[in-house]
């Protein structure tokens, strides 16, 4: 069994290489990703299909695109990034390679499990003498789209607390709220499936979304019950969320902050990255 770094403030890679492969979740193509150890800070990204070198992956290659988090890397880009950003981030990895095949990273269960999973597979291995940089807010955040608001207040640690409210008495509203560490992760969030509405699957896939959407990857909600029960949490969609915010927020870095979102989306934590990648100094 891997034993998980017990906070963010240490430096982490792989120890051996590890693959995965599976269908995206809106091209619906055949995707894979191998995680490889690499001995540069940060994420990294190079296409198996040319002989370009590594780009680490930063803030500013973000784009607000609907359904999910999409980088742009130069020319090419690359989709559905949040549950194995979350994965590599929410298990404490700070250097890690990703070689890709695709332009959308797969969408496996739906959740960031198997992610974790394969990084437990490759198990991690510290960097001596490392010290991640780590995010101080000097003062409060406050941003919102619409009636959804995600604030970022000055605190110790990490902590995130999520809101969610929909009309679908299946879910309805809920709220969850942890103080995150790498253990927690694995056990409370990264097992959370992403969800859907069975009213807005044919609408989406005349869109162009969700080619690769099924009822093995993604919850379905029909109302007042599930179409592919049993969740693995009474409250598996609030979690979700969560990890979609620790996704998003993944390149950015943990500030050390408590983070407050209501009704999120992918935009939205976008929004709050880009607030904390210009305000904050970077504490080595």
């Amino acid at each position: 069994m891997v034993c998980w770094p017990v906070d963010y403030n240490g430096t982490w890679s792989l120890a051996r290489p590890v693959q995965r492969h599976g269908v995206g979740l809106h091209t619906g193509q055949s995707v894979s990703v191998s995680l490889m150890p690499f001995s540069a800070p940060g994420v990294w990204v190079r296409w198996l299909s040319d002989d370009a070198p590594p780009v680490r992956l930063e803030p500013c290659q973000v784009r607000d695109s609907q359904l999910c988090t999409t980088l742009e890397l130069g020319s090419r880009r690359l989709a559905t990034v949040e549950h194995l950003l979350g994965a590599i981030a929410g298990c404490g990895l700070t250097h890690v390679l990703l070689e890709v095949e695709g332009e959308e990273i797969p969408l496996l269960d739906g959740s960031a499990l198997g992610w974790v999973e394969a990084i437990a597979e490759a198990d991690l291995v510290e960097i001596p003498g490392g010290h991640p940089h780590r995010l101080i807010l000097e003062e409060p955040i406050a941003l919102h789209r619409g009636s959804s608001v995600i604030t970022a207040t000055p605190a110790e640690r990490f902590s995130v607390v999520c809101v969610i409210d929909f009309p679908q008495p299946a879910i309805g509203r809920q709220q969850f709220a942890l103080e995150l560490t790498p253990q927690r992760f694995v056990e409370e969030i990264a097992p959370a499936r992403t969800f859907g509405f069975r009213e807005q699957v044919e609408q989406l896939r005349a869109a162009g979304l969700i080619q690769g959407g099924a009822l093995d990857n993604a919850l379905v909600c029909d109302g007042e019950h599930w179409l592919n029960p049993p969740l693995r949490f009474p409250d598996e969609p609030v979690r979700h969320k969560l990890l979609d915010l620790i996704g998003d927020l993944a390149l950015v870095g943990f500030p050390r902050a408590q983070v407050l979102v209501y009704r999120g989306s992918h935009g939205l934590h976008t929004d709050l990255a880009e607030a904390l990648a210009d305000r904050s100094p970077v504490q080595p």
